[in-house]
């Protein structure tokens, strides 16, 4: 979700506006992913007890939130941040890659502007904080099946400006995975022999793909790519 995006749906950031088609859906499917047990079961008791809500069996780590959007279908998800090791924005990417038609509202404890911003860019459409009432909650969800969205007012200014900036350009973009690849051994210190064997390829091909990621950088020489590919944030590998 981009900023214009943002910018026709934020209704939600005062009391919600005129009934859609949406709000008809007589029981709205809500999957909650939170890997915190107890809190998720008491949050799913207190929904289900909500008219209109049906809360669909709990995830509390990615593959569970894979699984159970392919099983459920639900038309909102509520997604915590971090899920133990994991991060909850891969549920995120995966729900708009995967199921577009479902709804995503971050619930979490964080309010770090950089995460917030990238969990809109990768389609949330809400943001809000578990200390939330539920009523709160149900007009969040109630709101994103209108195509609207809702993020806290102190954040939303830093959101916004955020999003009209253009975003940076990856310098390495243009490359291929294998170009990736030849690069980083060349970071790596690596001559075309050994580049050969660690990617099993043989040393005309590794001199080809050099080439090429030369010719792509705008680079003259291995030692002005090597630095564009420092500036860019790769580094040695182990460092």
């Amino acid at each position: 979700m981009g900023l214009i995006q943002v910018l026709t749906c934020i209704g939600m950031q005062s009391e919600p506006r005129q009934r859609c088609e949406h709000e008809q859906v007589e029981r709205v499917r809500t999957l909650l992913v939170d890997d915190h047990p107890v809190f998720a079961q008491a949050l799913a008791v207190r929904l289900s007890g909500e008219p209109g809500i049906t809360v669909v069996p709990v995830a509390h780590t990615v593959d569970q939130a894979v699984a159970e959007l392919a099983r459920s279908r639900p038309e909102v998800a509520l997604v915590d941040l971090v899920l133990g090791r994991q991060s909850g924005l891969t549920v995120v990417e995966h729900i708009r890659t995967n199921h577009p038609e479902t709804k995503v509202i971050m619930l979490t404890g964080v309010n770090d502007l950089d995460t917030v911003v990238e969990a809109v860019r990768r389609g949330a459409r809400a943001w809000l904080p578990k200390s939330a009432d539920v009523a709160h909650m149900i007009r969040v969800i109630r709101g994103v099946l209108c195509g609207e969205a809702w993020i806290p007012p102190l954040l939303l200014q830093g959101v916004l400006t955020r999003l009209a900036a253009p975003e940076p350009v990856d310098p390495l973009g243009a490359l291929t995975a294998r170009e990736r690849e030849v690069l980083q051994c060349v970071v790596d210190g690596l001559p075309r022999q050994e580049i050969a064997r660690r990617l099993y390829l043989s040393p005309n091909t590794v001199r080809t793909h050099v080439q090429k990621v030369l010719t792509k950088l705008d680079s003259h020489s291995i030692l002005e790519a090597v630095a564009l590919a420092r500036r860019a944030g790769m580094r040695p590998s182990g460092a």
